[in-house]
């Protein structure tokens, strides 16, 4: 049975997307919504993409808070995880693979997050491939995206050698954390750097192996866990927080463990406005997302999302980002989109926790 064959996906479903306030909100994150225009939500065009590789073979993980929406729009879905309380992204991924380790012990996991926009799935599913085949001879694979930009958004990746045996894959040298913008650039201008997704494939036992040489109580919390679902509730609470990136890759790159596959398609977080921009179709040299007939636009640009029926007009702005729903609205530009998520703590510091 080829790797590939025994690929499981995981889709780590979590975060409140704080940047994309009002729009998206902790009871109703980014993941759910569609963003895009398709029809599809961010979580349904994940899992449309995984399908042709996994087919049921799929586990989502998510907060207790989402399971019954994940369940609604996912109902072909077999195993929907619910986390008690967000732990971060280690403590879910690690539970995933747990699951997979005592369903089929030589099984392989790919971690795609529920609320990235990959336009080209053929060329994602090639490069999985790829990376599962590195992974099931041992390697910690993550996939890097091609900058497009210095941005000070994303974490980078140095890869070095090529690995013996496959076209793309390279040992990992190091992960970067979050540069500024003159080391971003620094970064772009070299070509030697890749944007770090958080996408990564590995046997599930050897992913828990990794963990416990640096985390033994995550690991073996999550394989507890997985071995009887029984002892979540007091398990869970006392599992580190803390990212795959800490707890894994980045130890695992300082042995040589790890390997990237470097992914040559369209890739975007969908991190804030800006971003979300970028994706719609214009209407009067604005984009918009939800009923443009209902936005007049004279003499400026930007992004509108429309929440309601009501009319929204935009006379003499540029790069104006307006967002309006039920009971609240945003106005700001394009330039401030990441500084948001200040206005969610505003919000949360005046105890407004029914607009958050």
């Amino acid at each position: 049975m080829s790797a590939v064959d025994r690929l499981w996906g995981v889709v780590p479903a979590g975060g409140a997307g704080t940047r994309l306030w009002p729009l998206s909100r902790a009871g109703e994150p980014k993941f759910l919504h569609d963003l895009t225009g398709t029809g599809r939500t961010l979580l349904q065009a994940t899992v449309d993409r995984l399908t042709p590789l996994v087919g049921d073979r799929l586990i989502v993980v998510t907060g207790a808070a989402h399971a019954a929406a994940v369940r609604r729009q996912l109902p072909e879905a077999q195993t929907v995880l619910a986390e008690p309380s967000a732990r971060d992204s280690m403590a879910a991924i690690a539970w995933a693979a747990a699951v997979v380790e005592q369903r089929q012990p030589d099984g392989l996991i790919g971690s795609f997050a529920a609320d990235h926009v990959i336009p080209d799935a053929d060329a994602l599913r090639a490069c999985v491939r790829e990376a599962a085949a590195a992974a099931d001879q041992g390697w910690l694979v993550t996939i890097g995206i091609e900058p497009t930009a210095p941005s000070s958004a994303f974490g980078y990746i140095k890869a070095s050698a090529r690995i013996e045996g496959f076209s793309t894959a390279r040992v990992v040298e190091e992960f970067v954390e979050k540069p500024d913008a003159q080391r971003a650039a620094q970064y772009l201008a070299s070509g030697e750097y890749r944007w770090n997704a958080g996408m990564f494939v590995c046997r599930a036992s050897v992913l828990l192996d990794l963990l416990a040489m640096n985390h033994p109580e995550l690991a073996a919390g999550a394989r507890q866990i997985a071995a009887d679902s029984s002892v979540l509730d007091a398990v869970w609470p006392e599992l580190t927080k803390i990212a795959i990136d800490h707890a894994v890759a980045e130890p695992a790159a300082l042995l040589g463990k790890v390997a990237m596959v470097p992914g040559e398609f369209t890739w975007d977080d969908v991190g804030d406005f800006d971003s979300l921009a970028h994706m719609l179709p214009e209407v009067d040299g604005v984009r918009v997302l939800g009923d443009g007939s209902g936005v007049i636009v004279r003499d400026g640009s930007g992004l509108v999302v429309r929440g309601t029926d009501r009319m929204v007009a935009v006379v003499g702005l540029d790069d104006v980002v307006v967002v309006e729903t039920e009971d609240a609205v945003l106005v700001t530009t394009r330039a401030h989109a990441q500084q948001v998520k200040a206005i969610v703590d505003v919000l949360r510091e005046r105890g407004r926790t029914d607009l958050i």
